[in-house]
């Protein structure tokens, strides 16, 4: 892929991370890397990301990761993501609220402080993606995983966060849909741990979905590992131990 390429030849990427409707939940996740963070520092270059950097404006980055939910009815939260595709060489959907919409699906506007903010779509609705990452929030651990496969030009890392099975719109719809009712839950309880409103409950080894509490944010099929089967990265993996 010619992203990658291009990739090899830097001599260290820059960064950038844009926050848009959401509740800073996948930005503190982020920040949680602690330590790790001085290692993506060493990896990359954070040239805009207002938790950390006082820069108004966001420059040409080679990474950027989208967290939050586009709001169609803001001209500015329109033309900043926008804007951040046109300065940005990979574009990360960072968590449930830019990769599926989340519980921002749910939103029907009328809130006192801004009425007429009334439908916040996924982010790949209005720009293309290259990597989605669901989940609310993401492990800390992803966001420097894909950092360093993205610097390392590690395909076969990125390459099942990078097809549209996982961004888009996502539920426990399609756990039940995909892998329950095709016989291939093997009944590991990775939906259940990384479900972040504990909407899943393991019963005789099997996921049961409570809808009431789903946000549909696509974290359960995500991390379900029938779902996908990377096998040269589990060899790798395997390699190492």
């Amino acid at each position: 892929m010619k992203v990658y390429d291009e990739v090899v030849n830097m001599v260290k990427p820059k960064f950038a991370y844009v926050h848009l409707a959401a509740c800073s939940g996948c930005e503190i996740s982020f920040i949680d890397n602690f330590e790790r963070l001085l290692d993506m520092m060493d990896m990359v270059d954070f040239e805009y990301i207002t938790l950390l950097k006082d820069v108004q404006e966001m420059p040409a980055v080679d990474i950027v990761f989208i967290d939050g939910a586009p709001c169609l009815q803001s001209e500015e939260s329109v033309k900043m993501l926008k804007e951040a595709r046109s300065k940005a060489g990979f574009l990360v959907a960072w968590g449930g609220c830019s990769a599926t919409s989340c519980i921002n699906n749910f939103s029907r506007g009328g809130q006192m402080a801004q009425p007429q903010h009334e439908s916040f779509p996924q982010v790949c609705r209005i720009v293309k993606v290259d990597a989605f990452v669901p989940g609310s929030p993401p492990g800390p651990e992803m966001a420097y995983n894909i950092i360093k496969a993205f610097v390392e030009g590690d395909t076969e890392y990125l390459r099942y966060l990078t097809t549209y099975e996982v961004g888009g719109f996502a539920c426990g719809c399609d756990l039940m849909k995909n892998i329950i009712e095709n016989a291939l839950c093997i009944g590991c309880g990775a939906c259940a741990m990384s479900c972040p409103t504990r909407a899943i409950t393991m019963v005789l080894g099997r996921p049961c979905i409570n809808w009431e509490r789903c946000v549909k944010c696509g974290a359960c099929y995500a991390q379900c590992p029938r779902s996908f089967l990377p096998v040269p990265v589990m060899d790798r993996m395997m390699e190492g131990l």
